[in-house]
């Protein structure tokens, strides 16, 4: 079992709130140490340059304060830490990362624009952290016209055929194993498909039955799943092979899901920088539940 903790992000907002206590629960089910991280951060004009004092500490900090308060009578993991910070949020907690199995985060924190969808440190810990990131919603996103899913605890993850992320895929399955949920796995394959007409520049329709290519799709979802579904036997996956927009498909899936997987994307040789794909965004923005998204594992896995 991975005996390194999960770090959840607190400045005593609501979200930060939340997130503390989905956290709680992560590290519960994970039998693992909880540290919970408050980070002061410095203003613009001060000097760059970040301080992290080394843990236990934070008796003096008013939102670690707070955080033990809520803590306290709660049914609580193995150990929990306080740790204070001075630095830029997303700096600290992305450095934080790479010694953590799991960083938990609400929508937004005390600053920043009461309008925005996703606070700048969440979009940038999705982004740049090294372990897998868990944004918590606040309550208001729930879906109006989607149909009730079956009932019992449902875990979700978003599956690219042409390109399957295998962490995503490993990490969804994990915590499907771990709650005793179900696994949805949807798999959206752009329908109707249109090529480029090379002469005039538009946009003609192919001839290709779109049978054939939900079955291609299934078949690579299958074979996808096998290896997963071999190591997690006790899992139920069911893979959803459905045309339309992937985004809107997880989205839609996600209401009333425990969790909601999607992977980040790879970097490539002609975009070496660490980047959020445009679906993953959406996701971030718009799913009712939480959302957890998941690094790619090193080349050499």
């Amino acid at each position: 079992m991975d005996t390194l903790p999960v770090i959840a992000a607190f400045d005593g907002s609501d979200d930060s709130v939340r997130a503390l206590d989905w956290a709680l629960d992560a590290a519960r089910v994970r039998a693992t140490t909880l540290r919970v991280v408050h980070v002061r951060q410095y203003a613009a004009w001060a000097p760059a340059g970040i301080t992290v004092p080394p843990p236990p500490v934070g008796e003096d900090d008013p939102a670690l304060a707070e955080a033990r308060a809520h803590v306290a009578g709660r049914p609580a993991p193995p150990a929990v830490e306080y740790l204070a910070g001075d630095g830029a949020p997303s700096a600290v907690l992305c450095e934080l990362s790479a010694e953590a199995q799991l960083l938990v985060l609400g929508s937004r924190g005390r600053g920043g624009f009461a309008s925005l969808l996703l606070g700048s440190n969440g979009l940038s810990a999705a982004r740049d952290a090294e372990c897998p990131v868990v944004v918590v919603p606040r309550p208001g996103r729930e879906l109006t016209d989607v149909p009730a899913a079956d009932p019992g605890p449902r875990v979700v993850v978003g599956l690219n055929i042409d390109s399957p992320d295998d962490a995503a895929l490993g990490f969804a399955f994990a915590e499907a194993a771990a709650r005793d949920a179900r696994l949805e796995v949807v798999a959206a394959y752009p329908w109707p498909l249109q090529l480029w007409a090379g002469a005039s520049g538009e946009l003609l329709s192919t001839m290709i039955d779109q049978d054939a290519v939900e079955h291609e799709a299934r078949v690579l979802a299958d074979g996808f799943l096998a290896p997963h579904r071999g190591r997690h036997p006790g899992v139920r996956a069911e893979a959803y092979v459905t045309p339309g927009d992937a985004a809107g498909r997880l989205v839609a899936a996600a209401q009333g899901a425990e969790l909601t997987v999607v992977g980040r994307h790879r970097r490539r040789l002609l975009a070496p920088a660490r980047m959020l794909g445009s679906v993953t965004q959406a996701v971030l923005l718009h799913a009712p539940s939480p959302i957890a998204v998941i690094p790619p594992a090193p080349p050499d896995e």
